[in-house]
């Protein structure tokens, strides 16, 4: 069975990156363009992880996870974004979120992060 991970982003460029390195290591992958569409897909399908931005339109990264984690979702939820503040860390993982890594992330550490928070690391 294939592992499935949501990317969300309103940026056509970082979801197309962040989908490509997933996929080039093996999982499948699915886009959402906000935390709106995200919720919903979210609460359709089943993941194993979702990488989600902060700043997005109509509804933002922490709103989103506190509106899954809300709905009894458990899946992890690692946050990648440009907000590299220590309050907006804390709030990120006070809202849910399993990790919180800083934009530019390097292909390998994304794909380390994932594999560690589904235990599945070789």
């Amino acid at each position: 069975m294939k592992i499935k991970i949501l990317v969300v982003d309103d940026s056509d460029l970082v979801r197309h990156f962040h989908s490509n390195i997933l996929r080039a290591s093996g999982f499948e992958t699915d886009t959402a363009v906000d935390g709106m569409d995200a919720l919903e897909k979210a609460l359709s399908n089943n993941y194993s992880l979702i990488l989600s931005d902060l700043n997005m339109p109509r509804m933002d990264g922490l709103t989103f996870i506190k509106e899954l984690r809300k709905a009894d979702n458990e899946t992890p939820v690692i946050i990648i974004t440009t907000q590299e503040e220590n309050e907006n860390r804390i709030a990120g993982l006070k809202a849910g979120a399993n990790l919180y890594i800083v934009k530019p992330v390097k292909p390998q550490d994304l794909i380390t992060n994932v594999k560690m928070l589904l235990g599945i690391l070789s």
